[in-house]
This record gives structure tokens, C-alpha cells and sequence, in this order.
């Protein structure tokens, strides 16, 4: 990298990013944001870094396009990958996106979380009695990224014996929304979205035919809730079903888990904020929204203007790709104080960790339930939480979290 920042930030190239930057990419988000905060990358798409940069696109959602055909039909071509990203509910405009939103808004009632509350406390006590009978657990396979994949089988209805592959067809499929598959994470992804495919007509199937079966199964409320028409007769396609259950998998597991283990990574890092919050377990809820600031589980979302437009004083035509770098405008110190500081108390904590506008994360209510309650639970069980070996990072630009974080527990 040139001795010159400001050279250096405009020598930045998305496409062409390496190992430094997967580990730690905030030192390139401040340079970007100091030297080159709208910047054009090589192949003529945008990187923004600033905070107000990227709320004034969340918010104008007729000038900057969330719909993806145009961007991922070139990258996924007419695949699985293609269908599904494209008609998933994330990366959709009005009116399908008002639409689907809609009939989808039920899965993340007050009611519908509340039914899966309870079931989540029990899970993370289940998790927290296996990992205390062995004295530790690794904090992502057996917390972090085992949690959001039960809850999402009990909304879903997944029988636990059919739940071995959720995990592996999330990170597959979300992988390939990185800047630069390679053609092995293309396949993959293809296959898994296939293959969920598959399960899921089958699974889809079986609660048809069976009307009863959510009461004995004792899950699967929010499966049923999907499957019926909405009050004005509308409902979603078979399509329509099958790749929004996709994504409230991805939705719900690849963010929640990276919420968790960064969550408590981030506090074995600071000791003195794990003691804060020890002493006082009410501040829970802003320690929650500071992790999502501080490490945002998504770093990194996407528009297309569709008409020309200027941001920051840059001109950009119609048509133009534009990523919006959420981990770098959740550390932009004209929207926060001090933000490199890690603080559970910060008040006000305006993150865009669930993006904003119409496209807002519909699950955030769900993360934010499942990460206080398992970490909440976590520091009530043990007074001794160590790292005991090296963590492994997930090595992706746009979901940020580890694939493996060894801890020692103890009273």
C-alpha cells in the first residue's frame, strides 16, 4: 500500500481484497473515510464509508434501488443463486417488496416472538448445562451458530432429527453475496440452494396435507402462519415461500450467530466493560446495540441508482452500483464519540447494524431477543469465561463474525 494515505485510499479495490483486510478491515474503513469517503472503485461502482452517506440512501428507496436482477444476473447467471437472491424479500423494491413484507410480518409479531421466548431461554439453559458439564464449549458451534438454527427450525417446524444441514446451506448460500465468489463457492451455493429447495417442497408438503401437525409437533407456528392467506385473501406462491423460508434461515442464523460470538468476544476483550455489565446486567440492551455498532455481523450492503444522482458532491449516473460500507459508517466519528471505544453504555447509539428505511432488517427484534438472552444467561451462569485458544475468523468481507472461539467456563 503507497506510503501516501490519500493515495492509498484511492488505490482501494473491493474486488481485490486480501487477508489483512478480512481480519481487520476498520484501519482501511478510517483511511477511506478520512481520505476517500465516496469511492469509485475500478470497475465504476461506489464504496461509501460515511454514516450520513449511507442513511440518506436507506432512506430513498426511489433513487437508490434495493432490486438485484441487474447486478447478480451477470455474477450468478440463470441459477439457483440467481432466484432465490432475487426474489427474496432483502433484495426486492416496491411493490413486491411492500407485498412479501407484509405477508411475512406475522413470523415477527409481539405474539410470535413471545411464543418463541420461552422456548429460547430453555434452549440456551440446555446448551449452557452441556457446556458447564464439560467445563467449556467452542463459542460458535456450540452457542453462537447452534442457537439461531434451532429457533429458526422451531419457527420453520424442521424436525431436530432434520436440522444437520441448516447451518451449512446458510453459509453457503450467504457466501456467494461475497464481492468475488470463487467458482467453487458458486457451486456450493447452487447446491445448497437446490438442495434446500428439495427439503423444503417436501417439508411444505407435509404441512399441507396435515393440518394438525403444528400442535403435535409443538413447533412450527410461524410455517403456518406463512402457509395462510393473509386478511385481504392474498398469499405468498410456492416460490415466493420457498425462498422467503430460505431467508429467514440465512436472515436468522448467519446475523444472530456473528451477533453472539462477536458479542462475547468482544467482551473477553474488554474485561472492564464484561465487569460493567456484570455489575449493573441492566445494561444489557444498549451492550447489545454497542456490539452491533462495533462489530456489525453485516459490514457491507448494496443499491443501484436509478436515476442520476450526487452523493457527497460526486456525480454518479444511472445504473451505478453503490456498496454501502455499514461497518465503516458505524465507527464514523461525525456520528459518534469516541467510536473506536467499545462502550456498553453508549446513549445515543444510532448503528445502522439492521440497515434502515423500508428495507430495515424485519428480524431485528428476534436478534436483539436472542442475543441479550444468551448472553445475559451466559455471564448469570459463569463467573469465569476464558478464551483458550486461538479464535478463527470467518474470513468474509460482508458477514463478519468467527467460525470458532474456544472458552474455558467456570462458577
Amino acid at each position: 500500500m503507497s506510503a501516501d494515505p490519500a493515495a492509498a485510499a484511492r488505490g482501494f479495490d473491493l474486488r481485490a481484497i486480501g487477508r489483512d483486510f478480512l481480519d481487520d478491515p476498520y484501519p482501511t474503513y478510517r483511511l477511506l473515510r478520512t481520505h476517500d469517503p465516496v469511492h469509485r472503485n475500478p470497475d465504476g461502482s461506489y464504496f461509501l464509508t460515511r454514516w450520513r452517506d449511507l442513511d440518506r440512501v436507506y432512506r430513498d428507496n426511489a433513487r437508490f434501488s434495493s432490486d438485484k436482477k441487474a447486478e447478480f444476473r451477470p455474477k450468478f447467471g440463470d441459477s439457483p443463486l440467481y432466484l432465490h437472491h432475487t426474489t427474496s424479500l432483502v433484495f426486492n423494491d416496491p411493490p413486491l417488496h411492500t407485498r412479501v413484507r407484509r405477508l411475512l410480518a406475522p413470523a415477527f409479531t409481539p405474539r410470535a416472538l413471545g411464543l418463541l421466548e420461552t422456548k429460547f431461554v430453555a434452549l440456551v439453559d440446555g446448551l449452557l448445562d452441556r457446556a458447564e458439564t464439560r467445563g467449556g464449549m467452542d463459542t460458535i458451534a456450540d452457542y453462537a451458530a447452534a442457537l439461531p438454527v434451532e429457533i429458526v427450525g422451531d419457527m420453520l417446524g424442521v424436525p431436530r432429527e432434520e436440522r444437520g444441514p441448516l447451518r451449512e446451506w446458510s453459509l453457503s448460500i450467504l457466501g456467494a453475496l461475497e464481492p468475488v465468489p470463487s467458482p467453487a463457492a458458486l457451486d456450493w451455493g447452487n447446491r445448497s440452494v437446490r438442495d434446500f429447495t428439495d427439503y423444503l417442497t417436501r417439508h411444505i408438503a407435509r404441512f399441507r396435507a396435515d393440518p394438525g401437525l403444528v400442535d403435535r409437533l409443538g413447533m412450527g407456528e410461524v410455517m403456518a402462519m406463512l402457509l395462510a392467506e393473509s386478511k385481504d385473501g392474498d398469499r405468498l406462491t410456492d416460490v415466493e415461500l420457498i425462498q422467503n423460508c430460505i431467508f429467514i434461515l440465512n436472515a436468522g442464523h448467519e446475523t444472530t450467530a456473528n451477533l453472539i460470538g462477536n458479542g462475547i468476544a468482544l467482551l473477553i476483550d474488554h474485561p472492564e466493560q464484561m465487569a460493567r455489565l456484570r455489575a449493573d446486567p441492566g445494561l444489557i440492551r444498549s451492550a447489545v446495540e454497542e456490539m452491533l455498532r462495533y462489530e456489525s455481523s453485516n459490514q457491507l450492503g448494496n443499491r443501484r441508482a436509478t436515476e442520476d444522482v450526487e452523493i457527497g458532491g460526486v456525480a454518479m449516473p444511472a445504473g451505478t452500483f453503490i456498496t454501502l460500507g455499514i461497518g465503516a459508517a458505524n465507527r464514523d466519528p461525525e456520528e459518534f464519540a469516541d467510536p473506536e471505544r467499545f462502550d456498553i453504555g453508549r446513549a445515543p447509539n444510532r448503528h445502522l447494524a439492521f440497515g434502515g428505511g423500508i428495507h430495515a432488517c424485519a428480524g431485528m427484534s428476534l436478534a436483539r431477543l436472542e442475543g441479550r438472552i444468551a448472553i445475559e444467561r451466559l455471564l448469570a451462569r459463569f463467573g469465569r469465561i476464558e478464551r483458550t485458544g486461538a479464535p478463527k475468523r470467518g474470513g468474509r468481507a460482508r458477514f463478519r463474525g468467527y467460525l470458532s472461539y474456544p472458552l474455558s467456563l467456570g462458577r
